[in-house]
Parts: structure tokens; sequence; C-alpha cells
């Protein structure tokens, strides 16, 4: 019994991934970017850099520890206002990224242009 939770537990950890990795490529697609390019890492940060507005030197800033949480979480926000959304959202994309993700990609949200172009920088 116990190994077939087990089983049970890999296949839905493994269809989460899956469906999180399929928001991504749709998110970045919607965005006008190659979808390919967020199964590719580090290069799916430049991109996402890149839709969010933000210079590809930030990718330096998330090698650095405690820093890297902070500008992930900005990114993550700059994508959220990127589709027209608030913070309400990017809470929901931080805590509960398997289901805000695809709310994103399969959704009728409609890419608005980079944010970090409008928002203030402080660099």
């Amino acid at each position: 019994m116990n190994e077939s939770i087990g089983i049970l537990g890999s296949i839905l950890y493994l269809a989460i991934i899956v469906l999180v990795i399929a928001s991504m490529w749709k998110v970045y697609e919607k965005a006008g970017k190659p979808g390919w390019a967020a199964i590719i890492p580090i290069y799916n940060i430049i991109v996402l850099l890149e839709i969010v507005g933000k210079p590809t030197w930030w990718v330096v800033l998330l090698f650095i520890p405690v820093a890297n949480f902070v500008i992930l979480i900005w990114i993550t926000n700059l994508l959220s206002k990127s589709f027209g959304q608030s913070e309400g959202f990017t809470v929901g994309l931080v805590l509960l990224g398997f289901v805000f993700y695809p709310m994103l990609a399969f959704g009728d949200y409609q890419y608005q242009g980079p944010a970090g172009d409008y928002a203030p920088t402080t660099y």
C-alpha cells in the first residue's frame, strides 16, 4: 500500500511539473517570445527579463544569496504587471505558482508590454 501511495505521489508531482513547464511555455509565447526558451536554464531568465523590461545583467543578482529571493519576487511582480495584474496576483504566483501560472497562460490575460519599462527603477 505504501508503495502505491509513493507511485501516485510521484505521478502527481510529475504532472504538476509538466503543467508548470507548459504554462511557462505559453506565457513566453503570449509575450511574443519563443516558448522553448522557457525550458533552457539561464536563457529562460534572460528572456523573462526581456519580457518584464529589465536589463540582462540582473541575471547576476540571482546568484547573490538572499538578494536572489527579493529579485525573483520583484521579477514575478513585474511579470504579473506585464499581464495587467495586481500585487495580489503576484502573491498567487509566488505562493501557488502551480495554480496561478496556468491561469496566466491559459486564461484570457493579455500581455500588455514590459512593466519594468514603466516601473520606477532604483539601480
